[in-house]
């Protein structure tokens, strides 16, 4: 058992405490509030002055997949030779000892969303997972598969236009996505009527098996998108065929706000802290975030690491913040709405009796520069604790 005294609380679950504690047992939040320590025997951390609050929460990153230092050896984010691979899973790819991992622990962040890159039209299923805790993968993971990457836009079309295979343009990238979408509803058709008939003579479709989560929404579309004409036909598509989406950096956003809200879909937005290295990226914008929000958008904030390093997530959210996403809606952008559009808001992102104890004790507010980062902790147990001065 662990006890947290004497700390600011931002619960991210509705009310928070000036001077609250947090019980910690068997790796879950027992008790919050108000409270007092049940036993002198319990280990008892003192955050008076200091902000507690949920594990900060990364929604779309490659850290393990695209590791540092490595080159060749390490890059397994894209697999660039065939522009559908659904069946490709971030679990097999993923090294946990990436020192990548360990950066985001010292800021605070207890779980990140991981998985293929944007060369493919469909690159393959990502993953839920925890940042600290183990070095086998299959320990650290909260939810496989927990999404299904797709990419529109300028990457496909650089990966395939010089291989003479589509796509070479958004029209053929557009196709290709419906292609495979009709071939998985009616593979899907198919399987559920040999069962209903007992058909056992049915043969398993490897490449289209992964798409049956996506169409009984279980888990989304997370979706590369930039532009706004791509977010548009991102969002068209997944009308069509009555899927979940998310709508990944969303660069132009802003610029049509109004029908992101329309649709109902989330965005994660960024890398912000990044430059406009494609004519795609033009109009990147730290306001983009707080427009979207002001529309009406579930919005979560993203490094899209290693593009930005993992461990400036709270800064980017500070830099949304003080562009018009405001303070509290920040720091809801890397956690509970982070939470919520990844699928896992019954075990992390906020603090509330049963969930996790994944929790970042920080000297103030971690979207501001000079807040220091003082403990991490995973399922109740300290990974990281500051040295001190």
């Amino acid at each position: 058992m662990l006890f947290i005294q004497n700390g600011k609380l931002l619960t991210m679950a509705g009310r928070s405490y000036e001077k609250g504690s947090i019980l910690i047992k068997n790796g879950k939040i027992e008790a919050i509030g108000e409270i007092t320590c049940p036993s002198s025997d319990i280990q008892i951390i003192d955050a008076t002055n200091c902000w507690v609050m949920p594990g900060i929460i990364e929604a779309h990153c490659h850290v393990g997949i695209s590791e540092q230092k490595k080159g060749m050896e390490g890059e397994d984010c894209n697999e660039m030779m065939d522009p559908i691979t659904p069946y490709l899973r971030a679990l097999d790819a993923i090294n946990p000892m990436d020192p990548g991992f360990d950066d985001a622990v010292r800021m605070g962040i207890t779980s990140v969303m991981v998985g293929p890159g944007s060369s493919n039209i469909v690159g393959g299923q990502f993953l839920f997972m925890k940042t600290k805790g183990s070095r086998c993968i299959d320990d650290l993971v909260l939810k496989e598969p927990a999404a299904m990457k797709i990419a529109l836009g300028e990457n496909p079309k650089r990966t395939y236009m010089d291989k003479q295979k589509l796509p070479s343009t958004r029209m053929s990238t557009a196709a290709l996505l419906r292609e495979v979408l009709f071939e998985a509803k009616q593979y899907e058709q198919d399987k559920e009527a040999a069962l209903q008939q007992g058909d056992h003579t049915f043969k398993t479709n490897f490449r289209l098996e992964p798409w049956l989560p996506v169409l009984r929404k279980e888990i989304p579309l997370k979706t590369h998108v930039h532009r706004a004409d791509d977010i548009l036909t991102a969002i068209r598509i997944a009308k069509e065929y009555d899927v979940r989406l998310t709508l990944d950096h969303c660069t132009e956003g802003h610029l049509i706000a109004e029908h992101i809200a329309a649709s109902g879909f989330p965005a994660i937005v960024g890398p912000s802290l990044a430059s406009r290295d494609k004519i795609e990226t033009q109009n990147i914008d730290f306001k983009t975030a707080g427009l979207l929000h002001k529309a009406g958008v579930k919005v979560a904030i993203t490094t899209d690491h290693p593009v930005t390093p993992l461990y400036h997530l709270p800064r980017c959210a500070g830099i949304a913040a003080r562009e018009g996403l405001g303070i509290e809606e920040g720091l809801r952008a890397i956690t509970i709405n982070a939470a919520e559009i990844c699928g896992v808001a019954d075990r992390v992102g906020s603090l509330e009796v049963g969930k996790d104890a994944d929790i970042a004790i920080f000297t103030g507010n971690p979207m501001e520069i000079f807040t220091k980062p003082l403990y991490t902790l995973i399922n109740g147990k300290i990974v990281y604790q500051a040295e001190k001065c």
